[in-house]
């Protein structure tokens, strides 16, 4: 399976470790052709604008909302699930989004960079284990669509529940950073759960 990490912006060099840990020899994507090159994307926690704004100037922007069309399978922590998102709240003027999950997201939900923290939670995959989360500057899902699958929740200061890990169809997202822990379970998900049944099935056709 080629499989790609957007490498325009954030914790790049840690989701192709995690890659790497799972099997997977991936490829950095920066250019239209090495976008074309792969069969499944991963967009990295970072700046979600800035990651917007670096895809539309090496005009990536446009190609990746194509492929997310298409069926390619794509797995976004933190920034990557603003980016995933069809909307997104707290947004900057103009913010632009790769879309495809019929997610609603806050930016920055759980307050600032002083405000960051980590917690182990249970993550919907059948195991039985719970994952241990960083959360910085995150957001989280306020509304979800139909087909949406909701993976992992925390609860807020407020007492509210939030979705933080969330799937529809060939679309992964988490509000956390599993690239940051050592723990490549996110990851393992992705490329077994989501992203080969999703080859095959498009193979089979």
């Amino acid at each position: 399976m080629k499989v790609g990490v957007l490498a325009l912006q954030g914790d790049v060099r840690e989701h192709v470790s995690s890659l790497i840990a799972c099997g997977v020899d991936p490829i950095s994507v920066r250019r239209i052709e090495e976008l074309r090159s792969v069969e499944a994307l991963v967009i990295p926690g970072g700046e979600s604008t800035t990651i917007a704004q670096l895809a539309e100037h090496y005009e990536l922007l446009q190609p990746i909302r194509a492929r997310i069309r298409e069926g390619m399978p794509v797995y976004g922590s933190c920034a990557g699930m603003i980016l995933l998102a069809d909307r997104v709240l707290d947004a900057i003027e103009g913010q632009k989004t790769f879309g495809g999950l019929d997610i609603t997201v806050r930016r920055n939900a759980f307050g600032r960079q002083v405000d960051s923290f980590e917690s182990d939670i249970d993550f919907n995959d059948g195991g039985k284990e719970k994952v241990h989360a960083v959360f910085i500057r995150a957001p989280w899902v306020e509304e979800i669509g139909k087909d949406i699958s909701v993976l992992a929740t925390v609860t807020s200061p407020d007492g509210q529940s939030h979705p933080v890990a969330v799937r529809g169809g060939n679309l992964l997202a988490t509000s956390f950073h599993p690239e940051l822990t050592g723990d490549h379970r996110i990851h393992h998900y992705f490329i077994e759960e989501v992203a080969r049944p999703a080859l095959v099935r498009g193979r089979d056709r």
